[in-house]
C-alpha cells in the first residue's frame, strides 16, 4: 500500500467552503486506498478526520509559511516511515516541498485546485505576477501534478510549458455515487423551516459570501436575475445561504417581501441541495472548479450557470441537468430558470462515474504510478 504525506497550509475541519470540503473528503477517500498521513493546522478539530492520520504541526498564522522547523519535522518522519510520496495542496508551501524533495529523494505531487495567478488577478489582488511567477516555479518542479479541471491542465501544458504527462485531471468530487432518494423529505423539511407554501418551487444559491465573486453573485441575484423572476407567473422563492454577506447588503432585508430567503451558514447544506429544485450559478470571475455547481449535480438539482461559472465543469457527463447562460444575459437567465422549472431531468449514471470521490481517489493514485513511471523512466 502507497505511503503519502500530505500537507494542508489550513484549517479544512470542520469545512465552511467548498475549498474545504473538497480537501476533506479527497482526504477521507484516500485514506481508504492508501496510507495517508496529513500534516496541517492545529485549528483542525481532529475528531472529525477520518481514515488518515492527522498531524498538527503547522502554526494557525502567516509565519506558518515561512516555518523553516517544519522542514526538519517532515524530513525526519519521512525517513523514519519509509514515506512514498509527499503531495502539498496547492503550490503556496512550494518551497517547503522543493527542499523535501531534494533532501529525502521522494517524488512531489501538487494538488492544484485553481490556477491560482489567475484567481488572484480576477479579484483585483496587484501582486498576481509574483505569484504568476512562484506558481510556474513550483509546478515545473513538481514530478505530478493534480488538476482540476481538463481547462486547467490545457492552461497549465501551454502557458507554464508543462509536459501534459505529468497533468491529471483530478476533479472535485461526491460522496454518494447515485441520485439520491430523500429529495421530497428533504424538500418538505426545508419548507417547514422557511414557511414556503406547497407550490412554490424553491431556488438556492450558496457559497462563502465573503469571497467578492459569490457576493457579486448575490448581488447579480437580487438586482438583475429576481426582478425578471418577478415578472412572471412563477410561484418561487430563492434561499441564499452562507457566512459572510457584506455589510453593505444588510442581511438582505430589503428583499425580503420579493421572494428572497437569507438563511445565512446552515448546519447542513446538503438539506438545501436535495431541497432545491432549481440551483442558481450566476458567477462572473474567480478560478477552478465551482464546487457547489457539483454539488447541486449530485443532488439531483438542475442547474442554470453563467459561462464563467460552469468553467470546470463536464458538460457531457452532466447531461440536460447543466444549463449553461452567456455571463451577463440575465434575460436568458431567468428564463431559463422559469422554463426549467417547469421541466423533470435527473442527472445521468455518467456524472456519479466521474465524479464519485471513490473514483476519483482511484484515479489520482493511478495517476502518481503513471507520473512516477515516466520520471524514472
Amino acid at each position: 500500500m502507497k505511503k503519502i504525506v500530505s500537507i494542508v497550509s489550513y484549517s479544512i475541519l470542520p469545512y465552511s467552503s467548498g475549498g474545504q470540503k473538497s480537501i476533506a473528503q479527497f482526504n477521507e477517500f484516500l485514506g481508504t486506498q492508501c496510507d495517508l498521513t496529513v500534516i496541517s493546522t492545529s485549528s483542525n478539530d481532529s475528531s472529525l478526520v477520518k481514515n488518515y492520520t492527522l498531524i498538527p504541526w503547522m502554526k494557525n498564522n502567516l509565519l506558518k509559511f515561512f516555518d523553516l522547523s517544519l522542514f526538519f519535522k517532515v524530513v525526519s518522519f519521512i525517513k523514519n516511515n519509509n514515506i512514498n510520496y509527499l503531495m502539498l495542496e496547492h503550490p503556496y508551501m512550494g518551497w517547503l516541498g522543493w527542499l523535501v524533495k531534494l533532501r529525502c529523494k521522494i517524488p512531489l505531487i501538487i494538488h492544484t485546485h485553481n490556477i491560482e495567478y489567475l484567481r488572484f488577478k480576477s479579484v483585483g489582488k496587484k501582486w498576481w505576477p509574483i505569484l504568476m511567477w512562484y506558481e510556474k516555479w513550483v509546478l515545473t518542479m513538481a514530478d505530478t501534478i493534480f488538476c482540476i479541471s481538463e481547462e486547467d491542465k490545457q492552461f497549465m501544458v501551454t502557458n507554464f510549458s508543462l509536459p501534459a504527462s505529468k497533468c491529471h485531471v483530478i476533479t472535485f468530487g461526491l460522496p454518494l455515487p447515485s441520485i439520491p432518494k430523500d429529495k421530497v423529505d428533504c424538500a418538505e423539511t426545508v419548507r417547514k423551516l422557511h414557511h414556503i407554501e406547497s407550490e412554490a418551487s424553491i431556488i438556492l444559491f450558496n457559497g462563502l459570501l465573503s469571497y467578492a465573486p459569490n457576493a457579486n453573485a448575490v448581488r447579480d441575484i437580487a438586482q438583475h436575475i429576481n426582478p425578471l423572476l418577478l415578472k412572471s407567473d412563477l410561484k418561487y422563492k430563492i434561499i441564499i445561504c452562507g457566512k459572510g454577506l457584506p455589510e453593505d447588503l444588510n442581511g438582505l432585508k430589503a428583499y425580503t417581501g420579493q421572494n428572497i430567503i437569507y438563511a445565512g451558514l446552515v448546519p447542513d447544506i446538503e438539506l438545501y441541495f436535495k431541497a432545491a429544485d432549481i440551483f442558481i450559478n450566476p458567477i462572473l470571475s474567480g478560478g477552478g472548479i465551482k464546487t457547489k455547481l457539483v454539488e447541486a449535480l449530485g443532488f439531483n438539482t438542475t442547474v442554470i450557470s453563467a459561462e464563467t461559472g460552469a468553467i470546470g465543469c463536464d458538460k457531457e457527463a452532466s447531461g440536460n441537468k447543466l444549463i449553461v447562460v452567456q455571463d451577463n444575459d440575465w434575460e436568458t437567465f431567468a428564463g431559463e430558470v422559469i422554463d426549467k422549472l417547469k421541466t423533470s431531468i435527473q442527472t445521468p449514471d455518467s456524472f456519479y462515474a466521474k465524479y464519485y470521490w471513490g473514483n476519483i481517489t482511484k484515479k489520482a493514485l493511478d495517476a502518481v504510478d503513471i507520473s512516477s513511471n515516466k520520471t524514472n523512466t
